[in-house]
């Protein structure tokens, strides 16, 4: 039987009751998206004061997570920026439930707030954001399983990428970065889409699980500006099914 917890080295993340349990595609994001050497959070001009219990000379980055599920990544990204607010989104009242408990229980629960939302129909936003991430559903419908809180949480029809896209580019801040997990098989068309929507391709990973195994995912990140994109790979295992170097670095902070 699968353990009802996860625990991080700050943080603990029960997932019994969520649509989605924690995965390698949601901590990789997590550790990976804004870690390029110019990160939001060294251009203050890009970023807004909130009047809460930080620091009143800090500016917080808004961060939304997108599908947030257990709350991990964003629980992941309020412990890698300490001055950061942020929102977690997802379709499953179960999951959101279980992710705020996660929320309340860590020591980031007055920087993240969950709520219980659909991101393909929510246009009441009030604001926007400096770093959107999401591990979004990517499986098609020709594989849905019955069970309908699983389906909506892995499936495209409960958020096509296009509304994925045309959401976020509406709620990105000018100087922004938008983040995402994606089958590498679908890598291409996805930027394709975003470039629609005038977003661009900043940063490539393309993830395998180990040397002898082809690409399973590529995690991309967007800004508004067109630049030179930086791209390279990331393989988690050695041959003796060993975490490498590259992996263990990247998740150093998190991973026990």
């Amino acid at each position: 039987m699968a353990s009802p917890f996860f625990r991080f080295k700050q943080f603990t993340i029960r997932h019994d009751r969520s649509a989605m349990k924690v995965g390698t595609d949601g901590v990789l994001l997590g550790a990976w998206a804004n870690s390029h050497p110019s990160t939001l959070h060294s251009h203050p001009s890009t970023l807004h004061s909130h009047p809460s219990t930080l620091n009143p000379q800090l500016s917080a980055l808004h961060c939304l997570d997108i599908g947030t599920g257990t709350g991990v990544i964003a629980l992941m990204l309020a412990q890698r920026f300490p001055s950061a607010l942020i929102e977690g989104i997802d379709i499953d009242e179960a999951s959101v439930l279980q992710a705020q408990e996660n929320v309340e229980a860590s020591p980031f629960a007055t920087r993240v707030n969950i709520k219980n939302a659909d991101f393909s129909r929510f246009d009441c936003f009030s604001k926007r954001y400096d770093l959107i991430v999401s591990n979004p559903p990517f499986y098609k419908e020709d594989t849905l399983g019955g069970d309908k809180a699983r389906d909506a949480a892995r499936h495209t029809q409960s958020l096509p990428f296009v509304a994925l896209v045309a959401n976020t580019s509406r709620l990105l801040t000018e100087r922004g970065h938008f983040a995402v997990i994606i089958p590498h098989s679908d890598a291409a068309d996805f930027i394709s889409l975003c470039a629609l929507h005038h977003l661009y391709l900043t940063r490539r990973t393309d993830v395998r699980s180990n040397e002898r195994k082809p690409f399973k995912r590529s995690m991309l990140e967007f800004g508004k500006t067109i630049q030179p994109a930086t791209t390279d790979t990331l393989t988690l295992h050695d041959t003796e099914n060993r975490r490498t170097p590259e992996y263990t670095e990247l998740t150093k902070d998190f991973y026990l």
